[in-house]
């Protein structure tokens, strides 16, 4: 078998998400594989061309694993989660209590809201 290379880890993280949802739910399977794992993938692909050119495939993994609804609606859960922290750091005087940025707030929403559009679309383009 071949080495598996760093950017094509998702492979085996879809593997683990699809074990997380029968032992412990689809919620703990999304918190793990879009919450946490899609997400900083990603990230890393903003910067790194060969995360990039796997994040379609990743999607499309993501988007066989679990319904066009349960994605929409954890998606949602995502989103009042960072409208949420968006007040809390408004609330606050000093935002040394948030470990990211202004800045690095609006990148996260923006890629959220990519992937949001990728994940939920009738039609996912890959080839």
């Amino acid at each position: 078998m071949d080495k598996l290379e760093f950017q094509d880890i998702w492979k085996e993280q879809c593997v683990a998400a699809r074990s997380v949802r029968a032992q412990h739910g689809i919620l703990s399977a999304l918190d793990y594989l879009v919450g946490e794992k899609l997400l900083i993938y990603a990230e890393t692909a903003v910067t790194r061309p060969e995360f990039a050119r796997e994040l379609p495939r990743f999607i499309a993994e993501v988007r066989d694993i679990f319904s066009g609804e349960e994605i929409g609606h954890y998606l949602s859960h995502l989103e009042r989660m960072a409208a949420i922290e968006d007040e809390q750091v408004g609330n606050q005087d000093d935002d040394e209590l948030f470990d990211d940025s202004p800045d690095q707030r609006v990148a996260k929403r923006a890629r959220l809201a990519q992937l949001k559009e990728l994940l939920t679309s009738p039609v996912l383009g890959t080839s």
